[in-house]
């Protein structure tokens, strides 16, 4: 791994002119090695939070670092695995969810023998000052609580949740009161972000189009586990009114984030070729249309997020990786009109 100061030195644009990223430029690379994914925009837009695998249990802690590359730091305790950080009260809290109620153990990862899949594990949502000082835990649900990010006047965080025996998305006020099931339908829908006017909320949700689908979510769900290989991007109203479907895709499509004018979507996906682990970003406008490819890697880039001004993206990407399978993160100029 390289150090810090070596790190700082190298921060290059990683895509050639020639790679079709039109909507992208000056790409840089802020982490070096090891596996760092999930990174979110503090609200003053000088940090960003991120998940990043310890290198001794395997689990993810919660790491700040500034969007500069410099200052990289765990803010998590360390115990057990951690997920999903959002900034909130101005930046001087994070969010975060933990399983460190269950123990400092890291939880075993999912069983593979099934195929692909995820674990749904008994994460409670934490908060803590920035520095990681003054834990506090705040769902004590049996089950899944996790995926947690805020709406843009600080006041109410949307999240994932299994206290109702599915995965369904449910908002409650900052300091955990005011609980409310905004989905139904059976199936996984999570990763929830809420517009930039706080009216609408984007997310992903499974694909179950036949009774053997319903069974077989149902079979993984008994075993705390669910499979993302077909999902597509819903769009709501911030009460969860006026459900509709905004991909149809096929494949994983996932981590859905507003354009800065609320009118499209940047995602992840795989629909080009669904059983395959080159996800790709793009773009596609609140009622479907317009559908535009933003990135060209050959294999995994995803979790975008826009800064709070609107002239930066944040993502996740396998690419420059100084081994295969390695995941760091990434940040460029965005190109409104290229």
């Amino acid at each position: 791994m390289l150090t810090a100061p070596l790190a700082l030195a190298l921060l290059q644009t990683i895509s050639p002119p020639d790679s079709g990223e039109v909507r992208l430029r000056n790409v840089r690379q802020l982490t070096f090695g090891g596996q760092n994914a999930e990174a979110y925009f503090s609200a003053d837009g000088r940090q960003l939070i991120l998940q990043r695998q310890e290198a001794d249990s395997g689990c993810d802690q919660q790491y700040v670092i500034n969007v500069d590359g410099s200052g990289l730091r765990r803010v998590s305790s360390g115990l057990g695995r951690t997920t999903c950080g959002y900034f909130y009260a101005g930046d001087r809290r994070i969010l975060y969810a933990s399983t460190e109620h269950l123990g400092p153990a890291c939880p075993p990862p999912a069983d593979r023998s099934q195929g692909y899949v995820w674990a749904l594990y008994d994460y409670d949502l934490y908060t803590a000052k920035a520095d990681g000082s003054d834990l506090q835990r705040l769902t004590t649900s049996p089950g899944y609580d996790a995926e947690a990010t805020l709406s843009p006047d600080g006041q109410t965080i949307v999240f994932t949740s299994l206290r109702d025996g599915d995965i369904d998305i449910y908002t409650m006020r900052v300091d955990g009161t005011g609980l409310r099931r905004l989905t139904h339908a059976l199936g996984y829908d999570g990763g929830p972000f809420f517009s930039h006017d706080g009216r609408y909320i984007v997310w992903r949700r499974s694909v179950l189009a036949t009774a053997q689908d319903s069974a077989d979510y149902q079979a993984l769900l008994a075993q705390s586990l669910v499979r993302p290989s077909r999902m597509e991007i819903w769009v709501m109203g911030a009460d969860g009114s006026d459900p509709r479907q905004v991909t149809h895709l096929g494949g994983a499509n996932f981590a859905p984030y507003f354009t800065p004018d609320d009118r499209a979507i940047i995602f992840a996906s795989n629909h080009t070729n669904p059983r395959g682990r080159n996800f790709d970003l793009y773009l596609i406008n609140v009622d479907g249309t317009g559908l535009e490819r933003v990135t060209s890697y050959a294999d995994f880039d995803g979790f975008p997020m826009f800064s709070p001004d609107g002239r930066s993206l944040v993502f996740a990407s396998n690419r420059n990786g100084s081994v295969p399978g390695e995941t760091n993160i990434f940040i460029a100029d965005w190109v409104a009109r290229p």
